[in-house]
């Protein structure tokens, strides 16, 4: 199924609106994926001489930057364009893990010369296509690598496909060495079409709005408005067990995807956490929905402070918590040392619920 077919599919299903800047980016994704199709396979010249030689690069094709507010359906967008698309030679990952695999793999070639050049090359040979969900630039040591990255994938036939909440020429504002950076932008800019998908309808701000943010008491509503909140903010993912990695510690989640973290309370605050575990985190999810929230207070001290740290790094990043929990907001701590600390995280808690809350930008 094409994306424009599965985009005509979905138009049929309940509660899905039809939406201008959505339609437009699909008409794209399609001139994108058909593209594709029709790209002739990577050959070698006849003879002898050819099998000694690489087989040249495909026919270069234009990728797609997909940019806009949070909400506007970017992510779904991507995962219709990369489902639709057959085989293997393909890659998705948010942006953030992406970096932390070239960071891991420059680390297992250095001494070598040019380790950039040759983990290019590896991806190279593994995809023809790479999906960016969320690409945000923050940290110097990405912008400085992304040029060169990008120079090397591009002249290997590499297509990119992105999303993110700001245009190319902003990314990486303000960061240092910023002019080290803007031959990256000068490369997506020329190799990829810049797409604004803003002027359509805010999906996740509607769903949150709609949402009850702090459910009260664990009753059965309580797991089927969460399992619920998750299905709608993923574009119709079930929540499903699983584990996954942070900071080279194992997590079990109920539930992960699109940017959406659904977890146990008992996993995320009662069991050993650094401020650096919420902090990545923070990064990678836009939105949590952190289940079976109990009272705190003398003798649950510690896990009181993750769960004041994790509200923190959360409210910084403009993260969405919806949650579940056994007693009212305002009864989550008793008597204890944090009494002061916890006032203001009940303060930041109330905040999180508030439509101008909802509606920032995460940022990543």
């Amino acid at each position: 199924m094409t994306p424009q077919q599965k985009y005509q599919q979905d138009l049929l299903r309940p509660g899905f609106v039809a939406d201008p800047a959505q339609g437009m980016a699909i008409s794209r994704l399609e001139r994108l994926y058909q593209d594709l199709l029709r790209r002739p396979t990577p050959t070698r010249s006849r003879g002898l001489l050819g099998w000694l030689q690489k087989p040249k690069s495909p026919e270069p094709v234009l990728g797609i930057y997909m940019w806009g507010g949070v909400g506007r359906g970017k992510t779904w967008l991507m995962d219709t364009f990369f489902d639709s698309l057959p085989g293997t030679r393909k890659m998705r990952s948010h942006f953030h893990r992406f970096m932390h695999r070239i960071h891991d793999e420059l680390q297992g070639l250095s001494g070598q010369s040019d380790p950039l050049k040759l983990v290019a090359s590896k991806l190279a040979s593994e995809t023809d296509i790479i999906c960016f969900d969320e690409f945000f630039v923050s940290d110097i040591t990405d912008a400085m690598l992304l040029g060169t990255l990008f120079q090397e994938l591009f002249g290997h036939g590499v297509v990119l496909v992105a999303t993110s909440n700001i245009p190319p020429q902003d990314l990486y504002r303000n960061g240092l060495q910023r002019a080290r950076f803007l031959p990256a932008i000068e490369l997506i800019e020329r190799h990829c079409e810049v797409l604004n998908v803003d002027g359509g309808i805010d999906y996740r701000l509607r769903t949150l709005e709609q949402a009850e943010i702090y459910h009260c008491p664990l009753d059965l509503q309580a797991k089927a408005n969460l399992d619920h909140y998750f299905q709608q903010l993923t574009g119709g993912h079930t929540a499903c067990e699983g584990a996954f990695e942070v900071n080279h510690r194992q997590l079990r989640s109920l539930g992960m995807g699109e940017g959406v973290l659904y977890m146990e309370f008992e996993q995320l605050c009662c069991t050993p956490r650094s401020q650096n575990d919420y902090i990545e985190l923070a990064r990678l999810f836009h939105t949590v929905l952190l289940a079976n929230v109990q009272p705190m207070g003398t003798g649950t001290d510690d896990a009181a402070r993750r769960f004041i740290a994790m509200v923190d790094e959360f409210y910084e990043r403009h993260v969405k918590l919806i949650m579940s929990a056994a007693v009212p907001m305002t009864e989550l701590y008793g008597e204890g040392l944090l009494n002061f600390e916890f006032k203001r995280c009940l303060s930041r808690l109330q905040e999180m619920q508030s439509h101008e809350y909802l509606a920032r930008v995460h940022l990543p």
